[in-house]
């Protein structure tokens, strides 16, 4: 197993603590002059590999990340963490903002085969579209095992045992490699990059490729046709008995 190569992808998203604004002409989502960051769970992912190559289950790490050329800010942050070298798969604004999960699987397949990688860790949604459907559709196109909603790994005789969380608690499965993990909240808790490994990581290998590289056509197969804020919360009401609840609630046609 320390032969193990790991692919981890790296998506850059509006940072979580910004509040996101709707464009006024309703075409999508205001991005210009706001903060990004790397997707928290990609976060993650990126963690728990660097911690399987401290364990030594691991001997490199590649991060890919797919869209416009501020995506290299976002790989120097994995490097920063303990990847060893990062792709950059470039797309214009204007194409990355119709670039769907589809697209991104069929480029991330393409590099795991290129790189012949073990095992490819993904963030199990990104946080801007909330699709949760990449890690997937790349193990249904490599034809890999999959093990989604990972809150635990651990090797056990060349393969993997993953603890899934599922809707009923949490559930483990036992896959062989090559396979494709996508983190969830639990799996652990990803490291800040310091000053020195953000220095270091100025230096590892960063190379820039684009879709047509890896014989990807990222033609979109679904429009957009309008982005709205969703409806303002209406504020509630005081009630001074359940009699006075129970009126009011049929009143609403709620009961």
């Amino acid at each position: 197993m320390s032969g193990f190569r790991i692919l981890v992808g790296c998506k850059r998203v509006i940072d979580y603590a910004v509040k996101v604004r709707v464009k006024p002409d309703k075409t999508g989502v205001v991005t210009e002059g706001v903060k990004h960051s790397m997707n928290p769970f990609d976060e993650i992912a990126v963690e728990e590999a660097v911690r399987m190559k401290e364990k030594k289950l691991a001997s490199e790490i590649v991060a890919v990340s797919c869209g416009p050329q501020q995506c290299q800010e976002t790989l120097r942050t994995a490097l920063a963490m303990g990847v060893d070298r990062a792709i950059h798969v470039l797309t214009e604004p204007k194409e990355y903002e119709s670039l769907q999960p589809l697209h991104v699987s069929k480029i991330l397949s393409k590099i795991a085969t290129e790189e012949k990688v073990d095992v490819v860790i993904l963030g199990k949604q990104a946080i801007d579209d909330d699709c949760n459907q990449t890690g997937q559709m790349t193990a249904a196109l490599l034809d890999w095992p999959q093990a989604a909603f990972a809150s635990k790994v651990e090797k056990s005789n060349g393969d993997l045992t993953v603890t899934r969380e599922i809707d009923g608690g949490l559930e483990t499965i036992k896959v062989k490699v090559p396979a494709v993990l996508t983190a969830d909240l639990r799996l652990n808790e990803p490291r800040y990059a310091t000053l020195p490994n953000i220095m270091k990581a100025k230096k590892k290998p960063l190379v820039t490729k684009k879709p047509s590289d890896y014989g990807v056509d990222t033609s979109p197969r679904q429009e957009v046709l309008s982005v709205e804020d969703p409806p303002v919360r209406q504020a509630g009401q005081k009630v001074e008995s359940v009699e006075e609840l129970m009126g009011k609630l049929k009143d609403a046609g709620l009961v």
